[in-house]
């Protein structure tokens, strides 16, 4: 039987899981090397250290709304590679495209938490959003399409995936939105979003968000 590279090279669902996981836990980790300890020869005082704990707050919580951004997409993807049979060099790749947006979090994190008040940063920030669910979106429907699903993936389960990732990106979208206000504000709704994704609250509104 005569093979042809292109058609078993990136075929192993359990070495893209792998990279998947590693990608995602140095991403996370790189996220906190934007917090800083406040500099010893600037504190005199517990009110000193105090006030400057309060300057790292919009840092740190920068900080754990990626962090929480990079859990989510993590438990997304993970969730769809479940439900595969296959893979193939395509979606592989399609995969690596994703991950390589995944390692962008940290830039467009600390861009944010430098820039804060700033609208373009807060939407580079979204953009950032955008492209992860885009990504997840193009690579499901491309798993789809090829046949890689499990047979027991039926349409209502396919329709539940393709409708979570188009309203959460369009709620991140009103988010982004809210920018023309205040950036805190879409800061806070994003938070607040990924708090409903990440606790999934048993209210029928919710749940099926």
């Amino acid at each position: 039987m005569r093979f042809v590279y292109n058609d078993v090279a990136g075929s192993s669902l359990d070495r893209l899981s792998a990279l998947s996981d590693g990608v995602f836990a140095f991403a996370m980790t790189l996220l906190v090397l934007d917090l800083h300890v406040p500099r010893v020869d600037g504190i005199h005082s517990e009110h000193d250290l105090w006030l400057a704990l309060l300057a790292i707050w919009p840092r740190f919580t920068t900080y754990l709304m990626s962090f929480m951004t990079l859990g989510i997409f993590w438990v997304g993807q993970q969730t769809q590679l479940s439900f595969y049979d296959r893979v193939n060099r395509n979606y592989t790749w399609i995969q690596i495209g994703f991950l390589a947006v995944v390692a962008i979090v940290p830039f467009s994190t600390a861009l944010l938490s430098e820039f804060i008040t700033y609208r373009i940063a807060l939407l580079v920030y979204w953009f950032n959003l955008l492209l992860l669910g885009s990504a997840l979106f193009f690579g499901m429907a491309y798993a789809i399409r090829a046949g890689l699903t499990k047979e027991g993936m039926s349409d209502q389960l396919r329709t539940l995936f393709a409708r979570r990732v188009l309203v959460s990106q369009g709620l991140y979208a009103f988010g982004a939105l809210l920018c023309i206000f205040n950036t805190y504000w879409s800061i806070g709704f994003i938070i607040l979003v990924q708090l409903n994704y990440l606790l999934a609250p048993k209210i029928p509104v919710l749940r099926d968000v």
